[in-house]
């Protein structure tokens, strides 16, 4: 029975909010504790550092799920309604004014605020000192992962390192995206050795040492420090505690949430805190461009493979396409798709991940917006095609980089051919680039990958299709502007030193 670590809220209106804005950063109504008052019991503590991970919920659950509408600014798929505006942003048409825009940056803040009330508060609290270790560990991984959201979308942000004080900090510039990062990869050096390896069942959801040591992988590759993602994903390797799970489609589904895979996840718990993923991930809206990208069983494009037959695009494709994508003449809920569904009407093509169907099985599904399945931000998967990335581009196709992409392609449920060895640098770029997008499709890395990697000037600026190659929606994307976000315009407006993006 997982236990849900955000439903204790006590602290999201109080003195851990954050933003750039003056009345976000009103730390003192009337009706709340003061700080003399609050931080006198371990209690108050422990329910501080809920309000930090509290902060989590909000991009993961409903229309603002960050997976979602991240794969939306990709060749993976479209947003339908550009509610959001992921589809303003896939078009050409970012601008400061744009939900996403505004809720990343925000959310990001308000995260960070409460991070750091905490940290500078904790050591008031009279508590078993050990513990107040771990909450502070806890806390940092969490400003370290509210940094990292923003210094990759929207470069240097202002540094803000204490309790929010509009006062202060209202009018603070962008520090450098290195000096952020410096922070970062600080925080989360303090917390993987102050953490844990696990914790008991009434504890699952908390951030680990092997959390940590991920995200900094992460961090270091999405930032070209090779060394340091070499050395952060083996130590990750090295605790010896996370393996692929092996059934891809089951990794993703709610019986196996927890799994010995996950490395860090949102928790969700029906009826307290729920999502609407089921219904999400299985509209119509994946593009053409992300069915074609699947291989064939032999390992080649479906332009070169002689086991693709266009009368039968399904067959004898990478097994990851059946258990990723909802496709017509494949089985859903233990029905043949017809394309006459809800979810497949718009493309032809919708995401299986995060649904609660499975195939062959007809199940009821839950009521809307009632999933309580967890969204998997870091698993095991993405620690062995660090390594592999990672090493090549340090030391080209080694031995290393082989067997650590290989065995991602040798999951049980997917056993795909080796990558055989002989491959020069760029080879094996192309190779490994093509695997990352397809083990992580759905799961809103892909467009971080086409950012970091400088291709997105080349995918986005072709239109997304349906699967009889209609024009979906045409895209645009502005190689001197598009690689960052503008901050958000209101933002700008409060704080004069805060310098716009170029292009905005």
């Amino acid at each position: 029975m997982k236990k849900n670590i955000y439903i204790i809220i006590i602290l999201s209106l109080n003195m851990v909010s954050y933003s750039c804005s003056e009345d976000l950063l009103n730390l003192e109504p009337a009706d709340q504790s003061s700080v003399e008052t609050f931080w006198t019991s371990e209690v108050n503590a422990e329910s501080a550092l809920t309000g930090c991970y509290e902060t989590l919920l909000g991009p993961y659950r409903g229309e603002g799920s960050w997976l979602l509408k991240l794969e939306d600014l990709t060749p993976n798929a479209f947003e339908i309604d550009d509610g959001s505006g992921a589809s303003s942003i896939a078009k050409g048409n970012n601008n400061p004014t744009l939900p996403l825009v505004n809720s990343r940056y925000r959310i990001s803040y308000e995260g960070i605020g409460r991070t750091n009330t905490l940290l500078d508060n904790i050591d008031l609290v009279p508590m078993n000192e050990e513990l107040k270790k771990r909450f502070k560990a806890e806390a940092r991984f969490l400003r370290a992962f509210y940094y990292l959201n923003l210094i990759e979308y929207y470069g240097g942000v202002p540094l803000i390192l204490e309790t929010p004080n509009n006062n202060t900090q209202g009018q603070l510039p962008r520090n450098t995206k290195a000096e952020v990062l410096e922070v970062i990869y600080n925080d989360l050096d303090v917390a993987a050795a102050d953490l844990p390896i696990s914790y008991p069942s009434t504890d699952k959801g908390r951030i680990t040492k092997g959390a940590a040591l991920a995200l900094k992988a992460r961090t270091a590759l999405y930032n070209e420090d090779w060394d340091k993602a070499l050395s952060a994903a083996q130590a990750v390797i090295d605790l010896n505690i996370y393996d692929l799970f092996p059934d891809y489609r089951g990794l993703f589904l709610l019986e196996n949430e927890g799994n010995n895979e996950v490395i860090f996840d949102v928790q969700f718990q029906f009826p307290e805190v729920t999502n609407n993923y089921h219904e999400l991930f299985q509209q119509g809206n994946v593009l053409k461009d992300l069915y074609d990208a699947y291989l064939m069983t032999d390992g080649e494009p479906i332009t070169t493979s002689p086991l693709f037959d266009q009368a039968s695009p399904n067959a004898n494709r990478d097994p990851r396409l059946s258990q990723t994508l909802i496709t017509i003449g494949s089985m859903f809920n233990g029905e043949l798709v017809t394309g006459d569904e809800l979810f497949a009407d718009l493309t032809g093509y919708a995401f299986k991940k995060y649904t609660y169907y499975v195939d062959d099985v007809k199940r009821t599904a839950p009521q809307p917006n009632q999933s309580e399945i967890n969204p998997i931000l870091i698993r095991y998967a993405e620690v062995l095609l660090t390594i592999a990335e990672a090493e090549n581009e340090l030391n080209g196709p080694t031995d290393r980089a082989y067997e650590a992409i290989n065995n991602v392609r040798n999951r049980i449920s997917v056993a795909m051919p080796n990558v055989i060895p002989g491959l020069s640098k760029e080879e094996f770029r192309n190779i490994l680039r093509l695997e990352r997008r397809i083990e992580f499709a759905g799961e809103g890395l892909y467009y971080k990958d086409i950012i970091r990697w400088k291709t997105a000037e080349t995918v986005l600026n072709a239109d997304g299709l349906d699967k009889d190659g209609n024009v979906i929606e045409k895209r645009s994307f502005n190689a001197t502007r598009d690689y960052l976000w503008p901050l958000p315009d209101r933002d700008i407006l409060l704080n004069t030193n805060l310098e716009q993006n170029p292009g905005y």
